[in-house]
């Protein structure tokens, strides 16, 4: 367990990022998720998150057989339970998400649900770009064989902090979906990424990347990944969750295992950081498209 507190906040926001060992048993998942909730609860964290596909295999052939219905499906009342019970704001990775278009189409998104500590559903967000990979002597791995990707970037607000956004995973490789968060007028103070990097791309690009788009939006990104499974054979995540400051300071991370990391952040930070480097004011439309503008956001 790793603790990082910045200097003394007048409004501290407590962060806790659990890094899970997933499995094929959606309820020994969903139980052992709920293990280190109740833990990061009882440690002050007020906003608690989960990993992507934490209750699932992460494997193209399976995202149908675990997928569910949004918000009636099994792992999203247990969440929102969860929530309400221990009066907490919980970020629920993502699952596999059952829906069906206009035409009746069966559809199966990747898609985290965020929770208020009231249990109400607050922010829905489906994974806009899907990881369609094949590296040389690395991964081949192909979401679109049985994925739909979203098609809106997701803000929503923490009561009493301030507005967050939410990507997942391969979402970071693309800055303008953090733009559209965190410039006006959404002004996200912090950037939330459920994520599962392998073993090819997290060494060489997991810091980097979530780095990069801290200083690039001055923002908080909270990165939070499966812990790494070399045992069973499936996909192999990176690990290595995290947090990191609007300076790009990394705040906390974990290892590579189960773990449960802590960091206590205060949006005033940020404020500093546009202060003493006004980005805003520097931007030079004139020259370059606003990306941000006319994009499609999230309503849930």
């Amino acid at each position: 367990m790793t603790v990082q507190s910045l200097s003394p906040l007048a409004q501290p926001l407590k962060i806790a990022c659990c890094q899970l060992m997933g499995s094929t048993n959606k309820l020994k998942n969903l139980e052992n998720a709920k293990k280190h909730i109740i833990e990061a609860a009882s440690n002050d964290a007020k906003l608690i998150i989960l990993p992507e596909c934490f209750n699932a295999p992460y494997a193209v052939d399976k995202f149908e057989e675990y997928a569910e219905e949004i918000p009636n499906g099994e792992t999203t009342k247990f969440l929102s339970s969860l929530a309400k019970e221990l009066s907490i704001f919980l970020v629920g990775g993502s699952i596999p998400e059952l829906a069906f278009d206009e035409s009746g189409n069966k559809r199966i998104y990747n898609t985290s649900v965020t929770f208020n500590p009231r249990g109400e559903i607050i922010g829905k967000h489906r994974k806009v770009h899907l990881f369609d990979m094949c590296i040389p002597n690395g991964i081949q791995f192909k979401e679109s064989d049985s994925l739909t990707a979203g098609n809106k970037a997701t803000v929503f607000e923490l009561e009493g902090y301030g507005t967050v956004g939410e990507a997942i995973c391969y979402d970071i490789r693309f800055p303008e979906l953090f733009s559209i968060a965190c410039r006006p007028p959404n002004n996200a103070f912090a950037m939330i990424v459920p994520a599962a990097f392998n073993m090819s791309t997290g060494p060489l690009h997991w810091h980097i990347l979530a780095q990069a788009r801290a200083i690039d939006n001055e923002c908080f990104v909270i990165m939070c990944s499966p812990a790494r499974d070399t045992v069973s054979g499936g996909y192999v995540a990176y690990g290595r969750s995290m947090i990191i400051d609007p300076m790009g300071k990394i705040l906390c991370e974990a290892g590579e295992g189960e773990e449960i990391v802590y960091a206590e952040i205060d949006s005033s930070v940020q404020d500093m950081m546009k202060a003493g480097i006004p980005l805003e004011q520097h931007r030079r439309f004139d020259v370059y498209q606003d990306t941000s503008i006319g994009a499609k956001v999230s309503d849930i």
